[in-house]
Parts: C-alpha cells; sequence; structure tokens
C-alpha cells in the first residue's frame, strides 16, 4: 500500500507522531468547540472501542488520552495538537454506557454536529472491535459520513484477542459493508493497542494529512 511512497516520505509520516502532542481543550458543547486552522483527524467508534488506547499507541505514550476501565467515560470532544501539524481528535464513544439516556442523547448531539459542521476535518477514523464487527449504531454513523461526504476509514481494534482466521472473515464482513460507500478509504487497518500491532501503518496512513 505504501511501497509507492518516497523514503523520505515515510520516515515524515513516522516521524509527525512522535513529535510533541499538547491537550488543547475539552469539548462539552457546541459553543465550547475550538476555532482552529489545522486539518482534524477525528476518533470515533463505541465506548468499549479503545480509542483513547489506540491514540497513546500511535503517539508511543501511555496517558496522553485519558484511558478509562468503565466505557463511556470521555464525555467531550478532546482536542489535540500535534507538532502543530495536525489536530487529533478524540470523539465520545457510543453505545452501551452506563449513562442516563438524556446525558447520552446530549453526547450524540454533539458528535452530530462536530462531525456535520466542522470544515477541516481531514479524516474520520472510525474505529470497531475485531471481535464485533460492524453493527447497526456503526452503520448509522456511516451513513451520517456519507450523507454529508466526508472521507473516513475504518480501523478493526483489539485484534489480539481473536484468532488470524477469525479477524480474516471480519475484515471480509466490513469490506463488504465498505462497498456501499463512496466516501471510505479502501484500506482496513486492523490494530492492538496492546501489542502496537498497526499502529506503524495506522502513522503512514494518517501522516500524509499533516499541514505543511
Amino acid at each position: 500500500m505504501y511501497s509507492e511512497l518516497s523514503l523520505e516520505e515515510k520516515t515524515a509520516r513516522i516521524k509527525l507522531f512522535r513529535q510533541e502532542c499538547v491537550f488543547i481543550t475539552g469539548a462539552a458543547s457546541k459553543n465550547s468547540i475550538p476555532k482552529t486552522t489545522l486539518p482534524e483527524i477525528a476518533f470515533v467508534g463505541k465506548s468499549n472501542v479503545g480509542k483513547s488506547s489506540l491514540i497513546n499507541a500511535l503517539l508511543g505514550r501511555k496517558s496522553l488520552a485519558r484511558v478509562s476501565s468503565t466505557p463511556g467515560r470521555t464525555r467531550q470532544i478532546n482536542f489535540f495538537a500535534l507538532a502543530d501539524k495536525v489536530m487529533l481528535v478524540d470523539l465520545p464513544g457510543y453505545g452501551y454506557a452506563k449513562v442516563s439516556m438524556s446525558e447520552q442523547r446530549s453526547w450524540q448531539s454533539l458528535i452530530v454536529s462536530y462531525l456535520v459542521n466542522r470544515k477541516n476535518i481531514a479524516i474520520i477514523c472510525l474505529l470497531v472491535d475485531a471481535r464485533r464487527g460492524i453493527k447497526d449504531n456503526d452503520r448509522l454513523i456511516m451513513d451520517l459520513f456519507e450523507a454529508n461526504k466526508i472521507p473516513f476509514q475504518i480501523i478493526l481494534t483489539k485484534m489480539d484477542k481473536i484468532s488470524k482466521a477469525d479477524l480474516e472473515k471480519v475484515k471480509d464482513s466490513v469490506a463488504q459493508v465498505m462497498a456501499g460507500y463512496k466516501h471510505v478509504i479502501r484500506e482496513i487497518i486492523t490494530t492492538s493497542a496492546r501489542g502496537n500491532d498497526g499502529t506503524q501503518e495506522l502513522r503512514l496512513s494518517l501522516g500524509k494529512y499533516r499541514a505543511n
């Protein structure tokens, strides 16, 4: 996939994620979303899919993005500036978080407002648990991306928790779903934050969205 890249470009993409990354703000409402000009790479997925763990692995950190053992603890949109070249955006998870329905609706409204109105989104990383595959709520947000012509890429997480044979079956099923969407990146990246599997490939994929 990346064999056509020059060594210089590969190095630049990988080095990007080793540079300083600073927490900018956490937006708990539409009005508190910061005005920035940097291209944004946003991470979204179910509450227990491992977004924060993957962001930390991507950056080679242990605790930049908060990791919780309780799904749904990210209750705001968190913005991280990476080397003043790109903004990483950690969105609240959707799914079975143990909170009230009114609070879940509030999060969903915040997520939708960001996705629909944000002009400098470069790419959305839709994280999907490799053990579960794409479910109905994943399809709903994929439909939102498609309707608003937002480019997105599917990242399978927790690949270490299933066999290689089962992983290939999940990838096949995900590819079948992807066939119905025009704005999805055709490459599926499989990852494990625990073993750092797939993180180098993810850096090569996402590094191209940096500002010059």
